[in-house]
């Protein structure tokens, strides 16, 4: 049962795990960047290479909900080990692939499978953990994102440069099994039996919906743009939407109930870990496009501007574990966004030759703003439902932020592309491929250094407007949370 510790499981071990789990899929996100030119070396696929970080992205935000519904109602444990058993087939057989289209493929396989490693953690963590100890124990394990990554790319260059990039795929499998075999032994749950028949239509018209939205972003972030493809989208997308909620209206156990909506402090919460993620996600990205670009940083100290953010996340989530004892999740949201409303705010204004250590201090006072935000935003979340809703809450809460963080990709990029673009054509003798030799430090030595300080204003300008729009969705989560007009 929720929030009760069961006595048969080892509570340890079952966090260790988790931890290593939710680790070994963040890490799975970031550290296949750094084999990518050796992989599009060996399997010569460059046109492709997109599709190998998007797919995963993809499936992964597409099972997440359908994990989420069937840990409710067969058990965490059989869904979290099935899960992890296709993470580690689809990891096995992408560092088997011997082509590009092959390693799509079985990224998306592992996609599918990484789908249940964070919302069925988070549910878990729920049910062996109370309340005022949940927080700390939701933070621990959210900061292996940020460690990811830090680890990622020096994980990733070290086993490139001593084995191949294959063992990027292969190392998922000793220590899945490890996982599997600690979550197998070690958790203890009374085991549940499906009441009614399994939402499979609500299952289709959702995975549908979220394809065609998820494509309809990927689209809009290739050049040139091809906006039949993307009407073709929003036509599917739209059908499919209002055929899913209609479904959901209807059937006897809904896929995501609709009465989840008619909670503000629901979906208010749902609403700023959104917001909050795509803000995340772009600052992550393109900060060490600064350092490196604009400063001219090696990329191992690009990697470090962050981790402050990584470090005082853990903090955040401890200090909202003591606010929630004390406050409602609207009021602790306002304090926690102001954190990150004050680094967005400090970003847009900074020049454009700001010391590095300014954002070592810009990373740690953000990284508490996200600690508090995202830890309070999944707690809350589980405690607007009954026990047996958790896993369906916890899981849209998690496709909540994949979503803010997979469609905000797309559109800071495409605010970055334009602004360069436009800069880059009013320029005399100034092209795209000198600023992507600029941000990358290997090859910033092969420009002319005359030309440098002109293709890094540009670059500036193209950052500050993302950064722009990063503040404007931070201030777009403050109005969210005002829609959550719960006083006690």
């Amino acid at each position: 049962m929720a929030h009760q510790t069961n006595r048969k499981t080892n509570v340890p071990v079952v966090t260790v795990a988790l931890f290593v789990a939710t680790f070994m899929s963040a890490i799975e996100g970031t550290i296949v960047s750094t084999a990518m030119p050796t992989i599009i070396g060996d399997l010569h696929g460059v046109s492709l290479m997109n599709w190998v970080f998007s797919i995963f992205l993809l499936t992964n935000a597409i099972s997440t909900p359908i994990y989420g519904k069937l840990s409710d109602q067969i058990g965490r444990k059989p869904m979290f080990l099935t899960g992890l058993l296709i993470f580690i087939i689809g990891s096995v057989m992408s560092g088997l692939s011997h082509s590009m289209i092959g390693l799509i493929f079985w990224r998306a396989i592992q996609g599918i499978g990484a789908g249940s490693i964070m919302p069925v953690s988070n549910t878990i963590i729920a049910d062996i953990y109370p309340l005022e100890k949940r927080a700390q124990v939701l933070g621990f394990n959210s900061s292996a994102w940020g460690i990811a990554s830090i680890i990622a790319p020096l994980l990733g260059g070290f086993i490139v440069d001593h084995l191949s990039w294959h063992w990027i795929f292969f190392i998922n499998l000793p220590i899945g099994l490890i996982v599997m075999a600690m979550i197998f032994f070690c958790l203890d749950e009374d085991r549940m039996k499906i009441k009614t028949k399994v939402d499979h239509r609500g299952m289709t018209f959702l995975t549908i919906t979220l394809l065609a939205v998820m494509w309809a972003f990927q689209v809009i972030g290739q050049t040139p743009i091809n906006w039949y493809a993307i009407l073709a989208c929003i036509v599917v997308a739209g059908f499919a939407g209002v055929m899913f909620i209609r479904t959901e209206s209807i059937v006897e156990d809904p896929l995501i109930p609709l009465s989840l909506f008619q909670n503000r402090t629901f979906v208010a919460q749902n609403l700023v870990s959104a917001l909050v993620s795509g803000f995340l996600i772009g600052y992550e990205v393109y900060l060490p496009d600064w350092t490196q670009g604009i400063l001219g940083l090696k990329a191992s100290m690009a990697g470090f501007a962050i981790t402050p953010s990584s470090l005082m996340w853990i903090v955040g989530s401890f200090l909202a574990g003591r606010m929630m004892a004390k406050m409602t999740p609207k009021t602790i949201l306002n304090i926690s966004l102001a954190f990150v409303l004050i680094g967005a705010g400090i970003m847009v204004v900074i020049p454009a030759n700001t010391p590095f250590v300014a954002f070592l201090v810009i990373s740690a006072i953000c990284g508490i703003g996200f600690g508090i935000t995202i830890t309070t935003t999944t707690i809350s979340v589980q405690n607007t439902v009954n026990s047996d809703q958790i896993g369906v809450a916890t899981s849209f809460n998690t496709l909540a932020r994949t979503l803010g963080q997979s469609l905000m990709m797309s559109g800071f990029g495409i605010v970055m592309n334009m602004t360069m673009m436009g800069k880059v054509a009013s320029s005399n003798g100034l092209t795209m491929d000198m600023i992507d030799k600029l941000i990358n430090p290997q090859t910033v030595h092969e420009l002319p250094a005359k030309l440098l300080p002109a293709l890094r204003q540009i670059l500036y300008s193209s950052l500050h407007n993302v950064f722009i729009v990063g503040l404007i969705l931070i201030v777009l989560a403050y109005i969210a949370n005002t829609y959550d007009k719960r006083k006690e």
